[in-house]
């Protein structure tokens, strides 16, 4: 069995619970989204899902296929960064998939490792290097796969797993199961359902009895996270907080301001702050986006 993903990198946490940890990231290929309308103003054309009608790509990435970008870079990280739709593009399109590994457990635990400072998850004073599995939507498709990678016996001093996710992929009931009866590691959910500024469907998006498979399943932890822009945003993390609740889930809220590029998420800090503290949700800045600016690998 082999493993697709675009990069793997070692940084800090940038959001949710553990900003500021030392992390190994590795970003699955794939997505069940496009999440094309990111960074346009509401009442945009691509607003309000118009881009069902056909539509493909948001206008930044149609731009760079039509100018032949995929036969002129070699390496993923010399991809253009875009300021619109998924900052991830080149890990949720098929056009992308040349610059996309293809591993075996192996192959992915040697890479992974290689990134860590000392070679292994826990340092020799004691801390430890966290394992992101990021996308894409790193539970489409990759459970059987993440098993046999936590079963690796250079995984064994692995103690803090997160999962990255949309919110809206299925547990395989023998991933829960093994979940279940492993207690090496943590597994922490940052589910991150996509909000209308997204340009996803509610009915698509939110996916209260997905979310609660997740918070039922033993020696986990679990909080959302939601990028918002706007007043507008607030109230609709509000009308899909109050879904979840009803499936008997209530754990942290945590907001994130929408913005990829430095100058434009700064001026999106403060009033998401607030907006935070008026609803007693927690605010989480975008760290890696502060301290390295919008870029992969980071």
């Amino acid at each position: 069995m082999k493993l697709r993903y675009s990069e793997a990198f070692y940084s800090v946490q940038g959001e949710g619970r553990f900003v500021g940890v030392p992390s190994v990231f590795l970003r699955t290929f794939g997505c069940n989204f496009r999440c094309m309308n990111f960074g346009l103003a509401r009442g945009e054309p691509m607003r309000d899902n118009k881009l069902a009608n056909g539509i493909k790509h948001n206008s930044e990435v149609k731009a760079l296929l039509d100018d032949d970008i995929t036969n002129k870079v070699d390496k993923f990280e010399d991809l253009p960064i875009v300021h619109t739709g998924c900052d991830t593009y080149a890990s949720i399109y098929p056009e992308f998939k040349k610059f996309m590994k293809d591993h075996t457990v192996d192959e992915v635990v040697d890479y992974v490792l290689s990134l860590t400072p000392q070679g292994k998850w826990t340092m020799d004073n004691g801390q430890d290097v966290h394992f992101i599995l990021t996308g894409g939507e790193p539970l489409l498709g990759w459970q059987r796969f993440y098993t046999e990678l936590f079963e690796h016996p250079r995984m064994e001093d692995l103690k803090n797993v997160t999962f990255e996710t949309n919110t809206t992929q299925s547990l395989r009931p023998d991933f829960v199961e093994y979940l279940k009866n492993q207690n090496r590691f943590k597994v922490t959910w940052s589910c991150s359902p996509k909000l209308s500024v997204s340009g996803e469907p509610w009915a698509t998006a939110i996916k209260p009895e997905i979310a609660r498979s997740y918070f039922d399943v033993p020696n986990s932890d679990m909080y959302f996270k939601f990028v918002v822009a706007d007043e507008y945003d607030v109230d609709e993390v509000a009308k899909a907080v109050d879904e979840y609740r009803k499936e008997g889930i209530d754990v942290p809220v945590y907001v994130m301001p929408l913005g990829g590029r430095s100058e434009e998420y700064k001026l999106n800090t403060r009033g998401v702050a607030e907006l935070a503290m008026e609803r007693g949700w927690r605010y989480t800045p975008r760290l890696h986006v502060d301290i390295f600016g919008n870029a992969w690998g980071t």
